[in-house]
């Protein structure tokens, strides 16, 4: 029962133990870790293994949750769990102002030739009363399609969130990504309609994951561009491919991350900028999580299951990371929610406002769906 996994978590949390609880898209099984004591494990050169847990600023070492345990169960939607919600206005206008005004200072910046795109962030805080496992399993029933999950650790915090994006995926050499970029509204019935500024942003983040690897990896292909849907949002993705070279796994995860659907193009003077303008750290917001070197057998999809160092296996091992969009920390009662967008020289400061306000509805609709 799915009940077993949210007791185990509750108890983790009432024990100040780090854990993470997660379903990967379009799955039923809801997998955790659990780790056994409060140490604060650090990754050194992503040859570890267990659940990672990266912040955005790579110069900051990511966390690790070693697989002390495990355990996996089906997670069924009640037929009351409806994706289609009335979402609780929240006034986001006094960060208005600010906003547009980084917006249009990020135009001349790329008009004077210092970038040709650039992602940038805002953080709204709003009450929050629900209990955090509440809200995960609210986020399962809600976004079926995404990366769901609730991280916590008492020495750093609790995060929860429902992101779209693969950083990468690697079963044995074996590596595939994804370019994820431009955004426009879902309307139901309707097909999405492209820009000129949602093509170019997307195909800048393309060209940049193909130039990064090329090197990295053999065999290189690139899939046909398709629109996804995200919730109430779509985007652009193509997904590419290849075969590891003996550079190994450290190495193409320090070349994407960050990637320029989160960061820019280049990255090296739009992390700069970013630093420098938007006022205020993202921690692990457009970071990255997932399993690190995970062997293919550790969580089975037969009901509950649980592992231990002991009864392991040898197999292959996997790697699945996701980009920290659409996501939330809770501090206290106050629940942080990250959201951001990409400017490029085509952009409108109002457009960019209004996209932002659409992506809060991610986290919004887990807060105060009605």
């Amino acid at each position: 029962m799915f009940s077993e996994l949210i007791t185990r978590a509750v108890a983790q949390l009432d024990n100040e133990l780090p854990f993470v609880v997660y379903r990967k898209p379009n799955k039923t099984i809801v997998h955790s870790v659990f780790q056994k004591d409060a140490q604060l494990h650090l990754v050194d050169d992503f040859s570890e293994s267990g659940f990672v847990f990266a912040p955005f600023d790579s110069d900051n070492q990511a966390i690790l949750l070693p697989a002390h345990e495990v355990l996996s169960e089906a997670f069924i939607k009640k037929n009351n769990q409806s994706a289609n919600k009335t979402i609780k206005d929240v006034d986001q206008n006094v960060q208005h102002d600010f906003y547009t005004e980084l917006v249009k200072k990020a135009i001349v910046e790329i008009q004077n030739g210092a970038f040709k795109k650039v992602v940038l962030s805002r953080k709204l805080e709003v009450e929050c009363r629900t209990l955090p496992l509440m809200l995960f399993k609210k986020i399962l029933a809600t976004y079926e399609n995404a990366f769901c999950y609730l991280w916590y650790h008492p020495k750093v915090g609790l995060w929860l969130g429902a992101t779209p994006e693969i950083l990468l995926r690697t079963s044995g050499l074996r590596l595939t990504t994804m370019s994820l970029a431009g955004t426009t509204p879902y309307v139901a019935g309707e097909i999405p309609r492209w820009g000129n500024k949602e093509m170019e942003e997307q195909n800048m983040v393309t060209d940049y994951i193909v130039n990064t690897i090329k090197t990295r990896v053999d065999d290189l292909n690139l899939s046909e561009t398709k629109a996804v849907r995200a919730g109430n949002l779509w985007h652009r993705r193509t997904e590419v491919s290849g075969n590891l070279k003996k550079s190994g796994l450290s190495e193409v995860i320090g070349a994407l991350h960050p990637t320029p659907a989160v960061c820019g193009v280049p990255m090296a003077s739009t992390k700069a900028f970013l630093l420098e303008n938007e006022n205020y750290d993202r921690e692990f917001y457009t970071g990255f999580l997932g399993e690190l070197n995970i062997q293919e057998n550790l969580f089975e999809h037969n009901g509950a299951v649980r592992q231990t160092a002991a009864n392991k296996t040898e197999a292959e091992k996997v790697t699945e990371l996701f980009v920290n969009l659409r996501c939330l920390q809770l501090v206290n009662s106050i629940a942080q929610i990250y959201v951001g967008g990409g400017v490029t020289r085509d952009s409108v400061p109002e457009k960019e406002w209004q996209e932002t306000v659409g992506k809060s509805k991610t986290m919004l609709s887990v807060l105060f769906d009605q």
